[in-house]
């Protein structure tokens, strides 16, 4: 495994509110208040859906300077469900914004390109295994 891509999350209090970090970053996760939560951070639904948005966007960015085009900015929105607990998510839609004063032709191969390649979607689509060690501790 690499460590570039290692992620820990730890709950602060008695959570669920949690404290995700990648080395030097940090971001808060919790739950919406109406389902017992804090509503201070991201779900993991909402994180799910925003590391296919992000990679997307830094994908779109990596490819254009290999392609030799010029972006302007992008702009992705997605969005699906978690219809109840417990269950997968609903199929997952990707809308994708690219500004660029490009070939509307070009842009179009960037976005066919990345569609292929995108790290984060492909892992979903081919169901990369999960596999879970767990541990009980008790407090001190």
């Amino acid at each position: 495994m690499s460590d570039a891509y290692r992620v820990r999350l730890r709950t602060l209090g008695d959570g669920p509110t949690a404290l995700g970090e990648a080395g030097p970053f940090t971001l808060v996760t919790d739950r919406p208040t109406a389902v017992g939560g804090g509503g201070l951070g991201f779900n993991g639904g909402q994180l799910l859906y925003l590391s296919i948005a992000a990679c997307w966007s830094n994908d779109l960015y990596r490819e254009a300077a290999t392609m030799g085009i010029e972006l302007d900015g992008v702009e992705i929105t997605v969005d699906g469900d978690f219809p109840s607990r417990g269950s997968g998510s609903t199929p997952i839609s990707v809308d994708v914004t690219v500004r660029s004063s490009e070939p509307e032709e070009r842009i179009r191969e960037l976005i066919a390109a990345v569609e292929v390649i995108a790290e984060i979607p492909r892992a979903i689509r081919d169901a990369t295994p999960i596999e879970v060690t767990a541990s009980v501790e008790r407090p001190a």
